[in-house]
């Protein structure tokens, strides 16, 4: 990994997918921040106001499949709700995620979404801390 400013977010480049990565102090704010990308690949996140809250439950057996989890749940919630999130919170407890996303409907001419996610993959999938003490979680999503 390299050194980030944290909490952050970035898009990294895979053939005809994209990779989503977030990086914080926490393993809880890496998974936010990782949201916060994946809202970014389809809009800018700014766009999106947080006036609904959706709860969201996940479970793996270890930290790259919870992550590929919740990423696939946000993903879940966005279509069945055809809304788009932009405010995260995760609580994590032995490998099980409580969280939360705050969002409205999408609103095709003042979101523009760019693209359809289909899913979260095992491909680039980490989850790990750095030196720094900095954690970082990534995947690429299916678009």
């Amino acid at each position: 990994m390299t050194r980030h400013t944290v909490p952050c977010w970035e898009h990294f480049h895979h053939d005809a997918d994209i990779g989503i990565r977030g990086c914080g102090r926490s393993l809880e704010e890496a998974f936010e921040q990782a949201a916060l990308a994946l809202t970014a690949v389809i809009t800018d996140p700014t766009l999106v106001a947080p006036r609904q809250a959706v709860e969201l439950r996940c479970e793996g057996p270890d930290d790259e499949l919870l992550f590929a989890d919740w990423i696939n749940a946000l993903i879940y919630e966005m279509a069945t709700r055809k809304m788009l999130f932009s405010r995260f919170e995760v609580e994590l407890h032995d490998h099980s995620l409580t969280g939360r996303a705050w969002g409205e409907a999408v609103d095709r001419e003042r979101h523009q979404p760019a693209v359809e996610i289909k899913g979260a993959t095992y491909t680039a999938l980490q989850v790990q801390r750095d030196e720094e003490g900095v954690w970082c979680a990534q995947c690429v999503v299916d678009v």
